[in-house]
């Protein structure tokens, strides 16, 4: 009975995912106030950091800014083990911005531009130890348009909110580089620890590039949502290339990151139920010394390119994949599903993609659940000389193709069962959302 309901749930979650990776629907909206609404930028010199409110500071009013969106888009899969339905809005997915009121602003040296009300700003120039700081309403939306800017700060980020209702950061079609080459120091008790550091939900989007150098951090870091919907961005950092506390989602972009630690990390220290991540399109490039994908409660892949060189490629409690084109070299777990919450199961659950995984040599698995491994769909080829499959405690093959050292099989290989975890995991009853406690 259970492979009859994981056939049914496969053949459901094909027939959703025919819509695009970022196209849309009805529902909520990201709209800038169509009142005129000053908008007030001002720049202080510095020789120190953000957090010092001293020194002489001079003002400008720009032009008001309207934007009203309506409708938000909808992602591609309905019937994945999350609901997608309403991650992005119509503004989060507008790859150009409408600058005919922005606010424009040219960095300098030493500056702290403190942007305090919702409207688009038109950002350009190169500057060190500059600072573009957000802190409006909690209302507000405000969107930074970058273009051709060149940020090298020594220990603070170059772009940091800390309050808005949404950030959104748009790169036009240029080249903008941000770079901190020393040590973080602390905004008070925060720890702003990356290069663009965000309190409130961040968006980024554009046609542009965006080049971001983290010698001793994180390259982006927001402590609630991140959503990236285009851009091509270049990430070296020594610590989470793009972390975030919440979520983070994705539909589109280009990414090439260098990694210490991870490349995609998504974390809530005081919330275990939360730090999940949704990918459903995009180019990612990533070579990382830790993981190259990695979610506290779950990580779904609906499609997308990604070639991840690492030490794990995927982890989450729960990974599901319903597509996308996915090469991994590991040298520890290829793709790997532990108990990190109590509110899903500990599942890998492949329904679709094409999926290639090359171990390194040692005490390796290519695909380990310390759970349950359930196979729907897809095309799974694994190189290993140790372990191809290890799961706690039970795998099904359902549909698909698994070849294991240029041999195609029928049955998922007998894993290591017992190994101390299947009691963390529940039950399992196939497919779709079942996953979720």
């Amino acid at each position: 009975m259970r492979k009859h309901k994981m056939y049914i749930a496969a053949i459901t979650l094909a027939v959703c995912m025919m819509a695009t990776a970022c196209g849309g629907s009805s529902g909520s909206s990201d709209s800038l106030s169509s009142n005129n609404n000053n908008e007030t930028v001002s720049s202080s010199d510095s020789s120190s950091n953000t957090n010092s409110s001293d020194g002489n500071n001079s003002s400008s009013t720009g032009n008001s800014s309207s934007e009203n969106t309506s409708g938000s888009s909808s992602s591609s899969n309905s019937s994945g083990i999350l609901d997608t339905s309403d991650i992005f809005s119509n503004r989060d997915l507008e790859q150009t911005a409408d600058v005919s009121d922005a606010e424009t602003i040219n960095i300098a040296d030493g500056q702290i531009i403190d942007i305090t009300t919702e409207g688009v700003y038109l950002i350009s120039g190169s500057a060190k130890n500059c600072t573009i700081r957000v802190a409006a309403d909690t209302q507000d939306k405000v969107q930074l348009v970058l273009d051709g800017v060149n940020i090298t700060n020594d220990d603070f980020p170059a772009i940091y909110v800390v309050s808005a209702d949404k950030c959104f950061i748009t790169t036009t079609g240029s080249d903008n580089t941000l770079s901190v080459t020393g040590t973080f120091t602390s905004d008070g008790d925060t720890n702003t620890d990356a290069v663009i550091f965000s309190k409130d939900d961040l968006v980024l989007n554009g046609t542009g590039t965006l080049e971001i150098n983290s010698t001793s951090g994180n390259g982006i870091s927001a402590k609630d949502d991140m959503k990236i919907t285009g851009g091509t961005y270049t990430i070296t950092s020594a610590k989470d290339s793009i972390e975030a506390n919440d979520s983070i989602s994705i539909c589109g972009g280009t990414f090439n990151i260098t990694s210490s630690k991870d490349a995609l990390h998504c974390e809530n220290d005081d919330d275990n139920t939360l730090g999940w991540i949704y990918i459903s399109d995009g180019t990612f490039n990533i070579t990382a010394t830790s993981d190259g994908i990695q979610g506290t409660t779950v990580v779904q892949i609906d499609g997308g390119t990604f070639h991840i060189i690492s030490s794990e490629g995927i982890e989450a409690t729960y990974v599901q994949i319903n597509g996308g084109t996915i090469y991994i070299e590991a040298s520890d777990d290829g793709i790997n599903a532990s108990a990190n919450t109590s509110i899903y199961d500990v599942v890998i659950e492949i329904n679709g993609g094409d999926i290639t995984v090359v171990m390194g040599q040692g005490d390796t698995d290519a695909i380990d659940a310390n759970g349950s491994i359930y196979v729907n769909g897809g095309t799974i080829d694994i190189t290993a000389t140790m372990s191809s499959f290890d799961y706690d405690r039970t795998a099904e093959f359902n549909g698909g193709t698994i070849i294991i050292n240029g041999e195609e099989v029928s049955e998922i290989p007998a894993g290591m069962m017992g190994g101390g975890f299947g009691d963390k995991g529940g039950d399992f009853n196939g497919g779709g959302n079942h996953g979720k406690r």
